[in-house]
């Protein structure tokens, strides 16, 4: 079966518990760390279903780029609209992702659908 399930399963609660750790505003010597990993799996991971068509290394470089495109364009917003926090950031990092997210799933299952 592989490791790979379980690789994954470890990047979601680390990226959950730093979401958690930025949010509830916790302190620990492990919110910076996790709270970029958040910042960088969630929009990479949701990103990940759009770009099936590509081999491994390709799609995450693809993957990894887009997820520093989609933080820069989240914080240039908010300092541009004078709203920047780390809450509201990382509140809206997870909002798109979860966006992006859905779109894919909603398209592949659209194109799944019998006509």
């Amino acid at each position: 079966m592989g490791l790979t399930p379980l690789f994954a399963g470890v990047a979601v609660a680390a990226g959950c518990v730093g979401a958690a750790f930025a949010l509830l505003d916790l302190s620990s010597p492990l919110r910076a760390p996790l709270v970029l990993f958040f910042l960088l799996a969630a929009p990479g991971f949701a990103l990940s279903p759009w770009l099936r068509g590509l081999d491994t290394w390709a799609r995450v470089v693809a993957c990894g780029s887009g997820a520093l495109v989609v933080d820069l364009v989240v914080a240039q917003s908010m300092l541009a609209l004078h709203v920047w926090s780390i809450r509201g950031g990382v509140a809206a990092v997870g909002a798109l992702s979860v966006l992006v997210f859905l779109s894919a799933l909603a398209r592949r299952r659209r194109h799944r659908a019998p006509r």
